[in-house]
């Protein structure tokens, strides 16, 4: 990753203050179904229907076959209606259990695809309030729940229909028996509103804390050696559980509201259905319905029953679109966008910054804090500027102003005459290569990690950039030299930044931007490196960040930053005579 200053600070939970309330953007409700698995989706749609019609016809087929018992009539025409419901039935919750998990499986493959670009899109800064662990948890978490959404509504709708057919069925034996069930009814659907409602906030918190925790639990991870250096490990594990006590209550809360949802279901069902039959056995004495009518009596009552009793799929429905909050969350927060320019302007590869400022924003102030301000600043084509300045002056932020890795607040950035706006993806990544302090080598062995910004490029460049970043000799003695796995590699902080610097040149970009890229290196390999580059890269544009003196004089002039400014501009050896200058190494020295 970039080693930008300009990360907002880490948000406990749920997204800022400031941030508008998101719209559905996960692609999780039915449209997005049907664009995703059209064939699940549809399967679904069909078979929960034909469930409810299945459920409803079985008390009738029964009533039917116990009136033919009793009138002494053939009960075979009765049995085979009976027989085709049970079959319908069976078909229809194997076809539902089938598509279900198949639809949400293709839902939130396709939803973590999106999140994952997004994420990848927004990068770090500003741009991307949410820590990497709160991230992680939306990514891991949020998308699976937000996916059972359309399953879990078509369940919920089934066993909805199903109860209102029930209750219609009941009030066509005689209305009676619809009066008697809708007493108690009513307050059964005022106990589901208020859990609906209780769940679906309770889950929310849950999730938001519980991305909270896997923010403070990646921190720490990242800083294992540190925490095990300072001895600080049981202030650590103290630091990342703080807040259990909130998961805690938000879990219980949930657990509080599903017993007494429950619980009050428990009370209420059954004595809807001793009215329902008490009624049905008076209305069996009067004669007016006959005995196979009070079985199905019974059957319908308990189908009217169902809904209050889905409190399972209920938590389902409730835990989805707590899900589709938090990935909706981080949908909403907009990413640059990339231009439509798929070719690369004429030139060397001149960079100029004009008018830049930006700014980061910070909890309580309402501005943020401004890390780069009115910069003005061309590097001629083929040049080799180095950024020197204190800690927070905003060098890594200026440098990855050139590859849009951060945006500027106010002007633009210029590559041979073009805004970088303007530029493709694809184009700009051609123009612009960076190396980072802590690169991450992905690919499954070393030639295909340098090869990673240029996919398919020639053995002979990924060898070539290896030596000019001398990473080829300790490469080839490893056991399988480029061929090497990652995964598990032994490898120093120094090895690890030249094979980072490999990379970079394998992408073959006309502006190379060194982020630090050396600070691992002794100051002779970083000196013949630089060197190396002098030599080899002189028709490239190069940006670098750095901290040592030595590394300052290899560049062709110096850009110096203070508070966000450009302080001065000239030749190292110039500006060398300036003390406040010569105290800016020391202080990096000291640091």
């Amino acid at each position: 990753m970039v080693d930008v200053p300009i990360a907002a600070p880490a948000l406990p939970a749920g997204a800022p203050a400031s941030m508008p309330a998101p719209t559905d953007r996960t692609g999780t409700g039915v449209r997005g179904a049907l664009r995703v698995a059209p064939g699940a989706t549809v399967t679904l749609a069909l078979a929960v229907p034909a469930g409810s019609i299945a459920a409803l016809l079985l008390p009738a087929a029964v009533a039917g076959s116990v009136d033919a018992v009793v009138r002494g009539d053939s009960a075979s025409g009765p049995t085979v209606r009976l027989i085709a419901v049970l079959v319908l039935g069976l078909l229809a919750g194997l076809l539902a259990e089938i598509a279900g998990p198949g639809l949400a499986a293709e839902l939130t493959a396709r939803l973590r695809r999106r999140l994952a670009v997004h994420v990848t899109d927004l990068g770090t800064g500003s741009r991307n309030p949410f820590p990497a662990g709160d991230v992680t948890s939306r990514l891991v978490g949020a998308a699976p729940d937000a996916a059972g959404l359309v399953p879990s509504l078509l369940g919920t709708l089934g066993a909805l229909v199903t109860s209102l057919g029930g209750i219609v069925a009941l009030a066509l034996i005689d209305p009676w028996l619809a009066v008697g069930f809708l007493g108690g009814l009513l307050p059964g659907l005022l106990v589901v509103r208020v859990f609906m409602a209780r769940a679906t906030d309770l889950f929310t918190r849950y999730q938001a804390v519980q991305g909270g925790l896997a923010g403070r639990l990646t921190d720490a991870l990242a800083g294992a050696r540190t925490i095990r250096a300072c001895g600080t490990r049981d202030r650590e594990i103290a630091r990342i559980l703080a807040p259990l006590p909130e998961l805690s209550a938000a879990g219980h809360g949930l657990w509080r509201a599903q017993r007494s949802a429950v619980a009050q279901v428990l009370l209420l069902a059954p004595m809807v259905e001793l009215t329902v039959l008490a009624t049905a056995g008076w209305l069996l004495a009067e004669g007016r319905i006959p005995p196979g009518q009070l079985v199905a009596a019974a059957g319908y009552a308990a189908l009217g029953l169902g809904f209050l009793e889905q409190v399972e799929a209920l938590v389902g429905v409730a835990h989805a679109r707590a899900g589709r909050v938090r990935a909706a969350e981080l949908l909403a927060v907009e990413a640059a966008g990339y231009g439509t320019a798929r070719t690369l302007p004429p030139g060397g590869g001149e960079l100029v910054f004009r008018g830049i400022r930006v700014r980061v924003p910070e909890v309580g102030s309402g501005g943020g804090r401004v890390v780069l301000d009115g910069i003005d600043l061309t590097v001629p084509a083929g040049a080799c500027v180095a950024l020197v300045g204190a800690s927070g002056s905003g060098k890594s932020t200026l440098a990855a102003l050139a590859g849009r890795l951060c945006e500027p607040d106010e002007g633009e950035v210029l590559l041979d005459g073009l805004p970088v706006t303007r530029l493709a993806r694809g184009e700009l990544r051609r123009g612009v290569a960076y190396a980072f302090p802590r690169p991450v080598l992905v690919g499954a062995d070393l030639a295909e990690a340098l090869a990673y910004g240029r996919p398919g490029a020639d053995p002979e460049a990924v060898t070539g950039a290896a030596r000019m970043a001398y990473a080829d000799d300790f490469v080839r003695r490893l056991p399988a030299g480029y061929a090497t796995r990652t995964d598990g590699l032994a490898l120093s902080g120094g090895e690890v930044q030249r094979l980072g610097l490999a990379r970079a040149l394998v992408q073959d970009a006309r502006v190379l931007v060194l982020d630090d890229a050396t600070s691992g290196l002794d100051t002779v390999t970083e000196h013949h490196i630089h060197e190396a580059f002098r030599t080899g890269l002189a028709d490239r544009t190069r940006i670098v960040v750095v901290h040592r003196a030595t590394a300052a004089a290899d560049a062709d002039f110096v850009a110096w930053l203070e508070s966000g400014r450009i302080k001065a501009l000239g030749p190292h050896t110039e500006l060398w005579n300036d003390p406040a200058y010569r105290a800016v190494f020391t202080r990096e020295e000291r640091t």
